[in-house]
């Protein structure tokens, strides 16, 4: 339901979506190509799941990368923007995380940062997940397709 709701509010808009994804590894865009009509506003997704291609692929700075980690908001910041930009669409959605079961360089499974950019800004959340690794990543993808209805619902029009 929720991505169709997503697909509906970026058709009505004329707008165009794309995705970066880690721990999801292509659920999101998954999730989203079962909708009719997808489409006409999914543009593509990246599936940046080797902490090199967030840099190849999306763009996130290497030294950010080699920082902080692949597990951080502003590398989730990144990846939408990456995704945004790379795929050539209006808005970009991210994922990245720790799906499980066990932790990754110290961050406990469960981590997550799913985060929205568009062309009024952007937007990341970090999420506390439970549960085992399929639910870690099935929860992602529906909080990043939720962060980007609400994203998308308050957005101004483009000109």
């Amino acid at each position: 339901m929720l991505a169709s709701d997503v697909v509906r509010l970026v058709a009505a808009r004329g707008e165009t979506f794309a995705t970066a994804e880690s721990l999801t590894g292509g659920l999101v865009a998954a999730t989203v190509v079962e909708v009719p009509g997808a489409s006409a506003v999914f543009r593509g997704g990246l599936v940046v799941y080797a902490t090199d291609l967030k840099h190849a692929l999306a763009g996130v700075p290497e030294d950010l990368l080699a920082e902080r980690g692949p597990v951080d908001p502003d590398v989730a910041r990144a990846l939408a923007a990456g995704a945004r930009r790379r795929c050539g669409a209006d808005w970009g959605l991210a994922t990245t995380g720790v799906a499980g079961p066990d932790p990754q360089n110290g961050i406990p499974p469960g981590t997550v940062y799913v985060a929205v950019d568009g062309p009024s800004g952007g937007e990341v959340l970090r999420l506390a997940l439970t549960g085992d690794r399929a639910t870690v990543r099935t929860e992602s993808v529906t909080r990043v397709l939720r962060l980007f209805a609400e994203r998308i619902a308050v957005a101004p029009a483009r000109a």
